[in-house]
């Protein structure tokens, strides 16, 4: 792929000053609702939940002029460093925010998508008792991640990157009453912990081979280091970047998080917590593109995540699964764009714009389905919907047509350059990434047209005393239409005239000169929608007329598929159950060998002073009689040594 002609991410920042110097008001405001909900309690019930989507609304609308004001900058940079957070000898980390072109369109993604999912799920959360609960942690979310893409540092990032965390695990786990969500909330926890473990490992090294971990004075650090080092180090950021966008081997909380209501799903899929990974590799762009090792590791991760995702999202009858596997494979392209490095930096962020559109409107979609389907999820079990709910048809075709690469939706605009940026690396793994690339295309266009056709067209299949389809109330179909917008325009007004790419070179670099294709960019186009409309059109024939209502009988592929190709049987064989083993082990040990050496050193201690007490009989003549046996025995001891018997 394409090399940067000149360095990136190791820029001067300018300090923040007018209105500028307010960019901390984008953190503040959602946290401060977050926390009057949370203190103020059932007080705020009545209206807490306008609270939680004014104050997105309001960072949206100063993000907004913040971008604006950005613009009219020259370097496109500001820094404003609020206070020191750590100061410890040589060691100082600044609370401290950085404003510049990569963070300016994350806050505009998440402040603008995510104030749509808030406004929509106020009408989706209209009889939980605890809606005003939900939206302090919707808040709480929304500021953690905001505080993760506008930190100056990595010790900043990864304050935010915990709350995500946090955030998260309260979210998906908000129907805890639910052993299924309680299980899913636990379980994104602590796979998150491992990745966590990876990137606060990657600072610890930052901190002992460079003294800082300030992201300009990193980038400017790396030249420094050794090529083994800048491995490891990208290695370590890999693995935090997997856990937090789903990427192998870390993908399986991911589709469990569909266990916390609809607005979560869509919040943390397109707009917040998967995007984080992708954010931190584009971030940290001067560490990995130093080492080309490093790149093809992450490349190798996204190109397998991609295809795993397609694979196991044509096998889930689950609509919510279903997008969940589609995001987990989405991310995996945004993966293949950052490590092929180059243009292909700014090539993945706009596809994660796009995406955080259209998968946005389709998840908001799927809960306007289940509205009007009480609750249903089996797509085996819809079909016939578009007369019913004609607002959600319309809007989640534009997301299946985005999500798929039709021309001109937004999808074709993002996701085709990726697949032709992986057919330009310099030897035959052009070939094998272009392939996967091309691969996922066709699946993707397969398992989305299923899920399409099943829910909207064929047969209705739903129970009539139970499932009555109804379109869904106007506060949460406006959020659909302006998503179906969204996913229509964005990818080709971020594209047009390589604007966005330009917008982001201060940050990712410029393109520079590269490799070619090896096929010519119009035969990889012709080629990627021939697999696209082919992948549909198979997809139309086979279940234009329904599809069963139970499982079926299938081949090794689909039950493997079915079984999420085995990833939980090997999770549970190589670290559950040697982890439960191990613990019984340890419980054993300790009840059975530290308590039980206490336990019978007290008991010996305890039987001996009984036994001894019983000597203590208080009659004279037994202490006489024991005086003269002791007497006796000295007498019998001194005589043996005399006459040499103990010699």
């Amino acid at each position: 792929m394409n090399a940067p002609a000149e360095p990136a991410g190791a820029v001067a920042y300018a300090s923040a000053s007018g209105l500028l110097g307010s960019v901390w008001l984008l953190v503040a405001i959602p946290l401060a609702s977050a926390v009057i909900l949370l203190l103020l309690g059932r007080r705020a019930d009545r209206w807490g939940h306008w609270l939680g989507v004014a104050s997105v609304g309001t960072s949206f609308v100063l993000g907004l002029t913040y971008f604006f004001q950005l613009r009219g900058l020259e370097n496109k940079s500001v820094e404003l460093s609020l206070w020191d957070f750590i100061a410890v000898g040589d060691f100082k980390v600044d609370f401290g925010l950085l404003f510049d072109p990569l963070a300016a369109v994350f806050v505009m993604l998440i402040t603008g998508v995510g104030f749509l999912i808030h406004l929509y799920a106020v009408e989706y959360m209209a009889h939980d008792e605890g809606r005003r609960r939900f939206f302090a942690y919707f808040n709480l979310f929304v500021a953690a991640m905001l505080l993760l893409v506008l930190g100056n540092n990595y010790v900043m990032l990864y304050f935010g990157w915990e709350g995500v965390g946090l955030a998260s695990y309260l979210l998906i786990s908000f129907w805890y009453g639910r052993p299924s969500a309680a299980t899913a909330g636990k379980k994104a926890f602590l796979m998150n912990r491992v990745g966590d473990a990876g990137l606060a490992i990657g600072i610890f090294i930052m901190f002992a081979t460079l003294g800082t971990t300030q992201y300009d004075e990193v980038f400017t650090g790396v030249g420094s280091l050794s090529a083994t080092t800048v491995l490891v180090l990208g290695l370590l950021l890999l693995l935090g970047a997997a856990g937090k966008s789903g990427q192998f081997p870390l993908q399986a909380w991911l589709p469990d998080a569909m266990e916390g209501p609809t607005p979560v799903s869509a919040l943390i899929h397109a707009a917040t917590m998967v995007t984080a990974g992708v954010y931190l590799i584009a971030r940290s762009n001067p560490i990995f593109s130093a080492n080309s090792t490093l790149q093809l590791v992450v490349v190798s991760v996204g190109a397998l995540t991609l295809l795993m995702g397609c694979i196991i999202g044509a096998a889930k009858d689950d609509i919510k699964r279903v997008l969940a596997w589609s995001t987990v494979s989405q991310i995996g392209y945004m993966f293949l764009g950052v490590g092929l490095g180059g243009g292909a930096y700014a090539l993945a962020i706009i596809h994660l714009l796009a995406h955080g559109f259209f998968k946005a409107n389709m998840f908001l979609g799927a809960g306007s389905v289940m509205h009007g389907m009480n609750d249903q999820v089996d797509i085996r079990r819809f079909g016939g919907l578009a007369k019913h709910m004609r607002i959600t048809w319309l809007t989640f075709m534009m997301g299946w047509l985005a999500i798929i690469g039709i021309p001109p939706l937004s999808g074709y605009f993002s996701k085709e350059p990726i697949i032709v940026a992986a057919f330009t690396r310099d030897d035959w793994t052009a070939w094998l990434f272009g392939g996967a690339a091309l691969l996922g295309a066709g699946l993707t266009a397969f398992y989305m047209t299923r899920l399409f056709v099943l829910t909207f067209h064929g047969p209705k299949r739903w129970t009539e005393d139970i499932e009555h389809p109804h379109e869904s109330p106007k506060l949460m179909t406006i959020p659909l239409i302006l998503l179906a917008i969204g996913s229509v325009l964005a990818g080709g007004l971020m594209a047009w005239d390589d604007g966005l790419a330009s917008w982001l070179t201060p940050v990712l670099g410029s393109e520079g000169e590269g490799h070619h294709p090896v096929l010519s960019h119009t035969v990889i186009t012709i080629l990627s929608l021939l697999v696209t409309v082919g992948g549909a059109g198979l997809a139309w024939s086979l279940f234009r007329n329904g599809t069963a209502t139970e499982p079926q009988p299938a081949g090794v592929l689909v039950t493997a598929a079915r079984r999420n190709l085995y990833t939980d049987a090997v999770n549970e064989a190589v670290f559950e159950k040697p982890g439960i083993f191990l613990t019984r082990a340890l419980v054993f040990l300790d009840n059975r060998g530290v308590d039980g050496l206490v336990n019978g050193l007290a008991a010996a201690v305890g039987g001996g002073s009984g036994r001894l007490r019983r000597l203590q009989t208080g009659f004279v003549r037994s202490y006489a009689t024991s005086i003269l046996a002791g007497a006796l025995l000295v007498v019998a001891a001194f005589l043996a040594v005399q006459a040499g018997w103990l010699a």
